[in-house]
């Protein structure tokens, strides 16, 4: 080609417009429509999966540009005459057509160099773990990682967190209220709440403090991009060897790729502009085709390196893994590399756009899978939240009973929250269903307690009650009439109850103090008596072995004196300890053989020894015990004339029998006896009433 060719190219090139002022367009041939139309769907529904995190700062919107940037939809450019640069520009149209999902990707990440990072940290089932661990899982990631890579997880984190302690809240405000309280009063906070918000105020000063710098980076780099552009547009105008303006143009490409990071909002219309002046001088480049060969050669080279690592991710297992470096795969294919021979084209295209679906049908596939096990994980939380609700239905009249719902509601609380993840439509309704139920058993709850409380301050004073009684008679010397108060209070006390937490050991102590102190005081009284009583048993047991050694003078009237001497020393010296009271049997038994011996009436016989228990009762002077003696003397009387009764009509049955019948006279032994019995009865009873 002539200097004037080259020359007149030049000036053509230089009057197309930029997109600067102009809208970019794009050439397309006839031929290729069909093919690009359904690359496009497969792009389109690629393009849907694409997500970008929800700004939650407007001082962080402001910095990054998160609510908005710019995507122009692109036109496809008029047919240029010449074949070579309508399938540069064809090439270019078909991946700027079908890229708009990527482009949403590439534009967020234009100005993170972190989203790699960001997509590397695995996120954890932050649902199911306690405020306590997602505090720690907090203080970890700013430990840990970088500021600008752990936003979602941090806004996870925090919404668990939030949600968990807004049910304590409730639950907290609830319990004052049902305790009285009035509402402007409530206040609740906790130290592991103050930890989690001094955390999180932490991450907004790094986070905000990173997106200042960010912004003057970002800034610093469009300028620097904006004049990597003016100088290649420079090169269509520069007298050199083609040789030095190719050279030039490589190590401008050079500095485009190491340029940094531009403001999101700017990318799509900064990268249009470049890669029309690419276009530009690709075009004017055509014109020394050793060099557009040598090119398309090296372009061709890298682009199948693509596509052999996005045909390789289709067999990756980490499906986002895989669709996070599609993206960067695309980020190349766009940004790096140039176009490649017209033979190629469609057929690279193809390959690259094929395993691009694949991946994309994998995806689709996997968030669907995850649709159907949020919809388990739902039905699971509906089952937990139908038993909360049939816990939350009944009524509990015990303080055990209650302790052991609660335990149970704390268990399905548990179960609830590492059931997992529900879809999001369902997740507002079932997390409101959840708190509805917990708070309607906690209302019963407390209901419950307020009462028990109300039980409790009265069961409270009582027992007040019980200790100014204590407290009133612990210094009393009237043992006799003291001691059974003493033990009755006693035995009230633990039949009226429960009384508050904070008074139990109080009070308790002070009535023990009372009851403690009486008692002492009655033990060293007895220690006293008892000393008394165990000099008593020592000279009984000599009387006993007194007795027992006597022997009969043969005058009855003398040897009866003598025994009732016996019986008159043994009451005079007085009583012995309780255990010791076995001697008195054997005292009577010993009396019983010395009348034996002298053939005393029966009667008689039994008054006497009767005396001895006739003193013992006496002595003691306790109404009790002389109630009880008089109600089984009476028990006895009335049992012995019933046994005559029967005896004698059991007589009626022998009326034909004579008299010295063996089985007649044994019935009238019997009734003999039993009278004689009656008698003695009747004898003890009349000494009993003399007590009175």
């Amino acid at each position: 080609m002539s200097q004037s060719d080259n020359e007149n190219k030049k000036e053509e090139l230089s009057k197309k417009e930029t997109p600067e002022t102009t809208e970019i367009t794009q050439p397309q041939e006839a031929s290729t429509t069909e093919s690009a139309t359904e690359e496009k769907k497969v792009e389109e529904s690629f393009s849907e999966e694409v997500e970008n995190p929800d700004a939650t700062n407007e001082l962080e919107e402001a910095m990054v540009a998160e609510s908005t940037f710019v995507q122009d939809t692109e036109n496809n450019k008029k047919a240029n005459a010449e074949d070579t640069n309508d399938d540069d520009d064809h090439e270019d149209a078909i991946i700027e057509e079908h890229k708009k999902g990527v482009d949403d990707s590439l534009a967020e990440d234009s100005e993170d160099e972190s989203a790699t990072e960001r997509h590397t940290i695995p996120k954890k089932d932050y649902h199911s773990m306690s405020k306590e661990q997602l505090t720690d899982e907090l203080e970890r990631l700013l430990k840990n990682e970088k500021i600008q890579a752990i936003k979602e997880h941090v806004i996870e984190i925090r919404t668990e967190f939030n949600a968990k302690f807004d049910e304590e809240f409730e639950e907290k405000k609830e319990d004052f209220l049902a305790d009285g309280g009035n509402i402007i009063d409530f206040h609740y906070s906790t130290p592991l709440k103050n930890r989690f918000n001094s955390l999180y105020f932490d991450y907004r000063e790094k986070r905000n403090k990173y997106y200042q710098q960010l912004k003057q980076d970002l800034n610093a780099n469009l300028n620097k991009r904006l004049e990597i552009i003016e100088e290649l547009k420079g090169l269509l105008d520069v007298e050199e060897n083609i040789n030095t303006t190719y050279n030039h143009f490589k190590e401008i490409q050079d500095k485009w790729r190491t340029a940094g990071p531009i403001p999101r909002d700017k990318y799509n219309n900064v990268w249009n502009t470049y890669h029309h002046h690419v276009e530009n001088f690709y075009d004017f480049l055509h014109l020394n085709r050793e060099f557009r060969d040598m090119d398309f050669k090296h372009n061709l080279d890298q682009k199948l390196k693509v596509i052999d690592r996005a045909e390789e991710l289709a067999q990756e297992q980490d499906i986002n893994r895989a669709f996070r470096e599609l993206q960067m795969l695309h980020k190349m294919w766009k940004e790096e590399l140039g176009p490649v021979a017209k033979d190629y084209r469609e057929e690279i295209w193809e390959r690259f756009s094929n395993a691009t679906k694949v991946i994309h049908d994998r995806r689709q596939d996997y968030f669907e899978n995850l649709d159907k096990e949020f919809e388990k994980n739902w039905e699971k939380k509906q089952q937990i939240i139908e038993k909360i609700r049939e816990i939350a239905d009944q009524d509990f009249s015990s303080h055990n009973k209650w302790q052991q719902k609660i335990k149970e509601i704390e268990a399905l609380r548990e179960e609830f929250f590492k059931a997992g993840k529900v879809p999001r439509s369902k997740n507002e309704e079932t997390w409101a269903d959840f708190k509805e139920t917990v708070r309607r058993f906690n209302r019963k709850k407390n209901a419950f307690y307020k009462n028990l409380k109300k039980q409790q301050y009265d069961n409270l004073e009582k027992k007040k009650e019980l200790i100014q009684i204590a407290e009133d008679n612990k210094d009393s010397d009237d043992f006799k009439t003291i001691t059974p108060l003493m033990k009755k209070i006693q035995s009230d006390w633990k039949k009226i109850g429960h009384v508050p937490r904070k008074d139990s050991d109080k009070v308790w102590k002070q009535f023990k103090a009372a009851c403690n102190y009486y008692f002492d005081r009655l033990h060293e009284n007895r220690s006293e008596e008892n000393k008394e009583e165990m000099e008593a048993f020592g000279k009984k047991k000599d009387l006993l072995d007194k007795v027992r050694s006597f022997e009969h003078s043969g005058n009855k009237e003398e040897d009866l004196k003598t025994i009732k001497s016996f019986i008159a020393e043994w009451k005079s010296l007085g009583r012995v300890p309780f255990n010791k009271r076995f001697i008195e049997g054997k005292f009577n038994k010993a009396l019983d053989q010395l009348f034996k011996k002298l053939d005393v009436n029966r009667t008689k016989a039994e008054m006497l020894k009767y005396e001895n228990k006739i003193q013992a009762l006496n002595d003691a002077d306790d109404d009790n015990k002389i109630r009880n003696e008089h109600f089984f003397l009476s028990k006895k009387i009335e049992e012995t004339q019933a046994e005559i009764r029967q005896l004698e009509n059991n007589l009626q049955f022998f009326s034909n029998v004579d008299d010295d019948n063996p089985l007649v006279k044994e019935v009238h032994k019997n009734i003999d006896d039993h009278k004689a019995q009656l008698k003695v009865w009747r004898e003890k009873l009349k000494k009993v009433k003399s007590l009175y």
